[in-house]
């Protein structure tokens, strides 16, 4: 079975840092790309940003140059460093992974509020 935890969501004021982490867990082979998304209230699902096996890293328009998707391929980790945060960020945060051999797997989600 594979397992997905997620944490570092929390309530920070705007200007402010969070890392968010989603480890990956069970008999793998390895993880392909890993990504993530946040869903705001009343907004659909979007893309925040994607990491591939390689390094090869995308991002989002309203989140380049603030946010930094990294992972650690011996801990099957992702990471979301996120700084100088926005009220707009508020949202739920989803990772998402392609596991070798099984398939697509999703987070069950952690929230982000930034508000003053």
């Amino acid at each position: 079975q594979v397992q997905l935890v997620e944490s570092g969501g929390g309530l920070v004021q705007p200007g402010e840092n969070l890392r968010l982490s989603c480890a990956v867990s069970g008999s793998i082979a390895s993880i392909n790309k890993m990504g993530w998304y946040r869903q705001a209230p009343g907004k659909q699902r979007e893309l925040v940003a994607t990491i591939t096996s390689g390094g090869t890293t995308t991002y989002a328009d309203s989140v380049k140059g603030r946010f930094t998707i990294s992972r650690d391929n011996a801990k099957n980790t992702v990471y979301l460093q996120m700084n100088s945060l926005k009220p707009d960020d508020t949202a739920v945060y989803y990772c998402n992974v392609l596991v070798v051999p099984y398939g697509l797997y999703w987070g069950q989600g952690t929230q982000v509020t930034v508000s003053s």
